[in-house]
């Protein structure tokens, strides 16, 4: 059985790979499972500058999911390279590095800085941030922009770049193809769903700024919309994200089109739910008689 993938230079041995900013900085869950059982790790999103993120309440439960407005809230630059990308050194699993910058320089800087790292095996580009010097709109919400971010990136870096969009826009298909053009090896989708909710005993919102971003089960249905729009767009490996809590979750995703999965919230509920998931995988491959995952990826049937 063939589970691996392949995206640019980089092979994953498997398509199950965990979502930043939930599993920290990739050791934090040694206790319920061996890290190196996935295909690679997403790290925490890491800005130049260390971010306190923002204010307390900044996640709340919802219904078949959650909300978060954490602010990505990390240790920076320095501290990630001397303190954190140290302890992933033996793992046997790709390493993904998320950054993020308030402009597009300082995502070609964050790159730089990272590129002749030997355990850096690739970056997934969190362009869901505001651009301070283009009136705070974010990055990903306007295909020049994100392909400006890309192009910088991809000027600084032959290692795999992954570029992960946001589904608060219009037509997704546009910012993928934009990604592309700027030099993207692989699309990820999809960063949380805008959200709010409401305390009505104190009729203050259960997050502190209000706005915050929903994932867990019930973005699934959106997240597999945006991957089947987006593989009509571009061909490039597109990584699905977005409510996988189970293993047929993934099996959906790969059907519409995600040659790899991400689980994120769904760490949260069930710590060790990786390893159920790639035997559930795997268990299906086998069961269909499909040899290599790569023939299950975008098999969708659709009636005339």
């Amino acid at each position: 059985m063939d589970l691996s993938v392949q995206i640019k230079n980089l092979t994953l041995k498997n398509p199950l790979l965990a979502a930043s900013g939930c599993f920290g900085y990739g050791t934090e869950y040694k206790g319920y499972f061996d890290p190196s059982l996935l295909g690679g790790i997403v790290t925490k999103t890491i800005t130049l500058l260390p971010r306190e993120g923002n204010p307390m309440p900044r996640i709340a439960e919802t219904p078949c999911g959650m909300l978060n407005s954490i602010g990505l809230a990390n240790v920076g630059i320095d501290r990630f390279l001397t303190e954190k990308l140290p302890l992933l050194e033996g793992l046997d699993t790709k390493v993904i590095v998320s950054v993020a910058g308030n402009t597009v320089q300082e995502y070609g800087e964050l790159v730089a800085r990272l590129e002749s790292h030997p355990r850096v095996d690739a970056f997934e580009l969190n362009i869901s941030c505001p651009n301070v010097k283009e009136g705070g709109i974010a990055f990903g919400q306007e295909p020049q922009m994100t392909f400006e971010v890309v192009r910088t990136v991809r000027e600084r870096t032959k290692k795999t770049v992954i570029v992960k969009l946001s589904p608060n826009v219009t037509h997704i298909g546009d910012l993928a193809m934009a990604a592309v053009e700027g030099g993207a090896d692989a699309i990820a989708l999809i960063n949380t769903v805008t959200g709010m909710a409401v305390d009505i005993e104190t009729r203050k919102p259960c997050i502190a700024r209000g706005i915050a971003g929903l994932s867990g089960p019930a973005i699934k249905p959106i997240a597999l919309a945006k991957v089947y729009e987006a593989r009509k767009a571009v061909q490039v490996p597109l990584i699905g994200i977005g409510g996988i809590v189970r293993w047929q979750d993934a099996i959906e995703f790969f059907i519409v089109g995600a040659s790899a999965v991400q689980i994120g919230s769904g760490l949260f509920v069930e710590p060790d739910a990786p390893v159920s998931i790639l035997e559930g995988i795997r268990t299906y491959c086998e069961t269909k008689g499909i040899s290599r995952l790569n023939d299950l990826v975008g098999s969708l049937i659709m009636e005339e």
